[in-house]
This record gives structure tokens, sequence and C-alpha cells, in this order.
């Protein structure tokens, strides 16, 4: 470690009085590589603790001069030096809960030496960065500036050793918190309440309790904490997830040279739910959008939803009222297609129909400027055959965004077969602009997140067939860590969505097997919240999902008419023919080429579909389990002709599945 042999020197140098440690280009440090994490290197020496001992022990004042980022470890060493110089801007954080850990150099023990008990709990187990500006007159902080930390922190270095003022160490600050027993066993039930599935959030206040402990004790107790969680499958599916969206933005094969289209002005046809979302998510990012719509009716009620966005989000307190304003302001609103003259994106976000969608690209193929990038928000549809309805198939892309799109983090980038370079580099770079994370797929039906979801709610329903009830399904997978069972999403969503999808696979699929229960649901007119009832009741206001009676007999009704035995099903059956499911499709996917990685199709379950983060992603959760152990259960099931009976062949394994299997591989090697 180049810190340590620069301390080193500096103490075995007569000529220095006092030392500055500051990072590179302005910053101090983001924390350690947590790619050495469960590796020879993480223990080789010199590492943190050591360095962090070697500081605190000197005999010369050790000063951190800190500006841009000081996290985990960063934070953690700063901590350790005797005095601390940062500028006013500087983030500050502990993220390690966010990773499955907690602070593992001493970091729990003396930041409530510096911040007191509740400030130091609050930031550690929320992991939430925070600017220096706000911990000003904490004993964290000797000098918070706004000017440049090093230069600060050279002329606060002179002054004390002028003054010979003597080293301060966190270390044997005494923690006084007369009511911190009351305050703990307060904070283990708000965030047991609340972090369920997650280790790491009950484990830091453990950490953080024995800051009240003597020192050595403290550091003893937290790292065995931090081993216990470092080990743990939880911080492993974390990490992956850490690493797996930074691997989505890496495209392999893009042209080194292809350079991004400028992009200052947009345009969303259609001013529905989605088309007001996706303006606004533009608009927030700073980007003039003219949303365009055939009637003024629409079009106001497109308008209106924007400003309920914004003042959402002012509620939320994401922004204050005056930028709600500003991004309200930048949206236009346009009658017809003269008004996209001058986008240099156009998003398509009309009905999900071929037919319309067709007509929309043609029109925008006539009046969008030469250069700019056309733009669909189809969900399902083949991108290519929209593409070739116009005479710029280069300049047309898949824009997949996510209901609500101003609040949804995926983007869905879907590139067809003539798709540029400069366009699909253009799209990443616009997702990132707008706080997207995004994800790139190939043309197939579904994409990546839909036609893996057509799978999963196969099985749900054939679930219903078998004997289970939607709620016993909802509760099976929301134990396991969905954010939602697929009977309440299909609820939220709309279940004649579900229905007008059904329809057009039944046309273009005629030999895939369907369990037909939801179509009966939809006939009878229950569409979800929207409509007071689906495969839940609501009441007026309210979108707690109540069980219904109706919902039952309209079940066991279909089940005689289809002479089918309803059996009793249990949870780890529901779990794993709903999961094996996606898991063997995201396969099918990787082998077809449509998933560039099986990292990349974890992504999208954990930020577009509600797969526990902590789990890592579907393929991440297969690894874990042991690709062996999935084939065997998927061929259990195949074998049950109770199971079998809807789709004989929905059980045989992707040839990539079961490849890996076979050699004891899994996704991610």
């Amino acid at each position: 470690m180049a810190a340590a042999q620069g301390v080193d020197r500096a103490l075995g140098d007569g000529s220095v009085r006092a030392i500055v440690l500051t990072g590179a280009h302005g910053l101090f440090s983001a924390g350690a590589d947590i790619r050495e994490f469960n590796t020879p290197k993480a223990r080789a020496e010199p590492n943190l603790p050591t360095l962090i001992a070697a500081v605190e022990a000197s005999q010369k004042p050790v000063i951190a001069a800190i500006g841009g980022t000081c996290m985990g470890g960063g934070l953690e060493l700063a901590l350790g030096c005797h005095f601390r110089v940062a500028t006013a801007g500087a983030s500050i954080a502990l993220p390690e809960v966010k990773l499955g850990i907690l602070p593992g150099a001493g970091g729990t023990q003396r930041l409530p030496r510096a911040l007191g008990l509740e400030a130091a709990l609050n930031m550690i187990v929320s992991g939430a960065t925070v600017p220096a500006a706000k911990l000003r007159g904490a004993a964290l902080f000797d000098e918070v500036v706004d000017g440049d930390a090093l230069a600060a922190a050279l002329a606060f270095a002179r002054r004390i050793v002028a003054e010979g003022r003597p080293a301060k160490r966190l270390r044997d600050v005494a923690l006084r918190e007369p009511n911190a027993e009351a305050f703990l066993q307060f904070a283990r039930t708000t965030v047991a309440a609340v972090s369920a599935g997650y280790p790491a959030p009950l484990k830091c206040i453990d950490a953080v309790a024995a800051a009240l402990k003597p020192f050595e004790e403290g550091v003893r107790i937290e790292r065995e904490l931090f081993v216990q969680l470092l080990e743990s499958p939880e911080s492993r599916g974390l990490r992956h997830a850490f690493f797996a969206e930074r691997a989505a933005a890496r495209i392999p094969g893009v042209d080194e040279n292809a350079r991004a289209r400028p992009i200052e002005r947009a345009a969303v046809i259609g001013a529905g739910t989605m088309g007001s979302g996706i303006a606004t998510s533009l608009a927030s990012a700073g980007l003039p959008v003219t949303l365009v719509e055939a009637k003024q009716e629409a079009l106001d009620r497109g308008m209106a939803s924007i400003r309920r966005n914004v003042e959402a989000a002012v509620k939320r307190g994401k922004v204050d009222a005056a930028a709600a304003e500003r991004t309200f302001a930048r949206v236009e609103p346009g009658l017809g297609y003269d008004d996209i003259a001058q986008a240099d994106l156009v998003i398509e976000a009309v009905f999900e129909d071929m037919d319309v969608k067709l007509g929309v690209f043609r029109e925008l193929d006539r009046r969008a400027k030469p250069g700019a990038i056309l733009a669909s928000n189809t969900s399902t549809l083949d991108l290519d055959r929209i593409a070739a309805a116009t005479q710029r198939p280069q300049d047309l892309i898949g824009m997949h965004f996510f209901s609500p799109a101003h609040v949804m983090k995926l983007l869905e980038v879907v590139r067809g077969a003539k798709t540029s370079d400069a366009v699909l580099v253009s799209a990443m770079q616009l997702a990132k602009r707008i706080g997207k994370t995004a994800v790139v797929a190939r043309v197939c039906d579904g994409f990546i997140g839909n036609r893996m979801l057509e799978q999963y709610v196969r099985q749900a329903l054939f679930l219903l067939d078998e004997g289970a009830s939607p709620q016993q399904v909802d509760r099976a997978l929301e134990r396991f860590g969905m954010a939602m069972g697929p009977f309440r999403v299909s609820d939220l969503a709309g279940n004649d969505i579900g229905w007008s999808i059904r329809k057009r696979r039944y046309v273009e699929k005629p030999g895939v097997v369907y369990s037909r229960i939801a179509d009966r649901l939809c006939e009878s007119g229950r569409f979800g919240q929207k409509t007071g009832a689906g495969w839940y009741r609501y009441e007026p206001g309210r979108r707690e999902a109540l069980p219904d009676p109706a919902v039952d007999a309209l079940i066991a009704e279909y089940r005689r008419e289809r002479g089918l035995e309803p059996r009793q099903i249990g949870e780890e059956e529901i779990v794993q023919r709903c999961v094996y499911a996606l898991v063997n499709e995201g396969a099918q996917l990787l082998d077809e080429g449509i998933a560039l990685r099986a990292s990349d199709i974890d992504v999208v379950y954990l930020t577009g579909y509600g797969f526990p983060r902590y789990r890592g992603g579907p393929m991440f959760h297969a690894d874990t389990v042991g690709l062996y152990n999935v084939v065997r259960a998927m061929r259990r099931f195949a074998a049950d002709p109770r199971l079998a009976r809807g789709d004989p062949g929905f059980w045989k394994p992707a040839p990539l599945l079961a490849k890996l299997a076979a050699e004891g591989k899994t996704f991610n090697d």
C-alpha cells in the first residue's frame, strides 16, 4: 500500500513535523477495492487496519485533507487521523451496508465518538452520503472550508505545529450516552421491521452498540461481525449486483470510435401514463421535451400527469418546489408531428399494437430531422419490423422504460439488426444522464425482462390450476424476497394488459400451452386495482389487496370444468417452479445472444422486476443453489404428470443450462 509506505517515510524523516494525507484528483478515497474481498489480497499486509494503527500511533500529527469523496475505508482512515480538514461539498459515507457488510476497520467505533451515537448509527445503517457541510461543528471535522482541502490542511498543519497542539485520537474519546440502551432497542425494532432478508443493518447496530465498550473490545466485536457478514450469501449477492450494474454499461464489439450524437432536445409521442412518465424523466434531467398527442383532451391529461409527478417529487423531498417548476416548464405540449422538427431524440410511447406503432414511425420518418434518434418504448414487439417501416433503420433503437417511467431505474436498450453503434452509445449515455440503469438486449419477443416474465407467469397460473390460491403464490414468492407476488403485480399493472398479450400469443404460438384461468378473470371485468377487483378486491381509496371469495369460486369452477383435481402445494415448490422458470428462459436468452451476460439478466430483474437484491438476481441465485441442483429439480418437475400436464416440454433445460450443470460450472464462470 503506497499510503503506508509514504507514512513510514514521513515518520522516519526528522525534518517532517506533521503529515497531511490526501488523495489524487481532488478526492480523498472512495474506499477499498471490493473485488479483493474474500481473496488473499484482502489479508495481505500492510492492510487498512495496519495503516490506521500506524497513523493513529504517530507521534507526529496526521491531518486528513478531505475533498471530493471520502467513503468506506477512506473515511475509516480519516477517522484514524488526529485531525480532519474537509471541503464543504465533500461526500462523506460509510456505505458498506449496501454491500451486505459493515465497516471493518474501526468505522463503527470511531464515528460514534466523532458524531454521537444516533447520528453515527443513522449514517452506518443507511449507508447514506452526507455533505461535509452538514456535519460542521461535530468532532468529525476540525475545519470545514470552501476552498481547496489540501491548501487548507497544510495551513492547518503549520498552525498546530506552531501552537504545539497535542494530537487527538478518537479511540481515546469516552462515549457517554445516558439513554443508549433505550435508543438502541428502538433502533433494532425499527430496522428489523424494514430489513427482512438483509442481516447487515441489524449487525451494524450491534457493532455501533459495541462503541459503548472499551475501544479494543469494540474493535474486536466489529471485526467478528464484519467477517460473519463477508461470508454471508446476502453479501455475495449484493456484491454481485454492484458489479453487474457496472458491467452492464460495457458493450463488447461496439466501434470504439463511435461518438454519441448530441441530444439537446427531445420529443415524446403519446401522453399516456408511460409517455408522461418518460417526459418527466427527461425534463427532470434538464432536457427540453415536447409532449405530442393527437387530441387536446389527451394532451391536457398528460400535462396534468407530469404536474402530479413533479409535485409528488417535492412531497417525497427529492427536489424543492423551484426545481419542480423548472422541470415542468421544460415540457412543451404539442398537437401533431410538426412539433418534433427540432428534436434530436423522439421516443414513441403509444399503445402496444404493431399497426399503431408502424403508423407512428412512418410519420416520424417523414417529419424528424436527419440524424435524429428514433426510439420505441415497445415492451414486446419486433423492433426490426418497426425499423423496416422507415428509411433510416440505423437511427432506430428500442428504449423500453418501466412504469412509472420517472421512478423505475431500469431501461432496456434494444439494439436492432441495423442500429448504428453511434445510436447505441447515445442511448446508453442518455440513460446515465437521466439516472437509469441501462441493459442492452437484442430483438426478440419480449426482449429480456418480459420474455422471461411470460414463463414465470405461466408457472404461477399452472399453480392455480393445480390447487394453489393467488394469495398463497404471492405469499411464497414475497417470503422468498420478491417485492410483490405475480398476482399483486398483475392487479397493479392491469390484468387486461396481460390478457391482450396472451391473445396475441395464442395466434402466434398455437402449440404453446397456457392456463386460461386469467382469461376467465378478465372476461368477468376484473382488471385489477383500476376496476376495484382483480385477483384481489380493493376498497375505494385504498390499495390493500384483500382476498376475495368470488375469485376462489371462479378458480374452483374453472378447475371443475377442466377436470382438474386440486392438491396441496408447498411454498418450496411454488418458489422453485416460478424462479427456475425464469432461470431456464434466461439461459435460453444467453444461448440465443439476446442477452450479453448472465449478470445483465440479473440487473434487469433486480432493477425492473422486484427480484430480491440480496439474492443477486435469478441467474446468480441459480449459481448459488448450484446449476446441477436446478436441473435436477427441473427434471423432477418434468417427471411429475400433475405438473407436466400443462406443457410436457416446459421443464426441458436450455442447452446452456444443461451444459454448465454437467460441467459443474456457473453462469458467471
